[in-house]
This record gives C-alpha cells, sequence and structure tokens, in this order.
C-alpha cells in the first residue's frame, strides 16, 4: 500500500497526516494477518516489537534519505568505492 504524500508544511499537520496514513496501513496489516490465522493479540504485540527493532536499528544507523541534500552528493561519492547509478 503506498503512503500519500503529505500535504501540510505545518510539522505538526504532516505528524497527523502521517499517523492517519499508519494507522490505515497498520489495519490492512492486521485484517490481512487475521485472515492468514494470526490473532489480533499476537499481531499487536509483534507489530510494537518490529516498531521497536526498527528504532533500535535506526537510533545505531540514522537514515537520512528525508534530509535535504547537502553538498555534491556525486562528488563526496567519487573515490569513496560507491557512486549513483
Amino acid at each position: 500500500m503506498p503512503f500519500p504524500s503529505p500535504q501540510s508544511q505545518n510539522p505538526q499537520q504532516r505528524i497527523e497526516e502521517l499517523k492517519a496514513a499508519a494507522r490505515e496501513a497498520l489495519e490492512d496489516v492486521i485484517a490481512c494477518a487475521n485472515k492468514a490465522g494470526w490473532g489480533t493479540r499476537e499481531v499487536h504485540v509483534a507489530l510494537v516489537e518490529a516498531a521497536h527493532s526498527l528504532e533500535n536499528a535506526n537510533s545505531a544507523n540514522p537514515d537520512t534519505a528525508g534530509d535535504p541534500p547537502s553538498g555534491d552528493a556525486v562528488r563526496e561519492q567519487i573515490g569513496h568505492g560507491e557512486q549513483f547509478d
């Protein structure tokens, strides 16, 4: 399920939009898991634990994909064993 793009530039409104989209996505995941035979409580526990795991992984290695670009990314990559396609 694709997430909708943010409609607001206001940080608080963006969070509210994202929470609504995330809730809808989670409701879909729970419904699919229920159809496959998993109990709702089991799914809730698994989702919370998965979210904590992702949070811990992100704390150790933050994802900067959503951050604004800084500098010339291609020039910064050359010579570091990486290059964009």
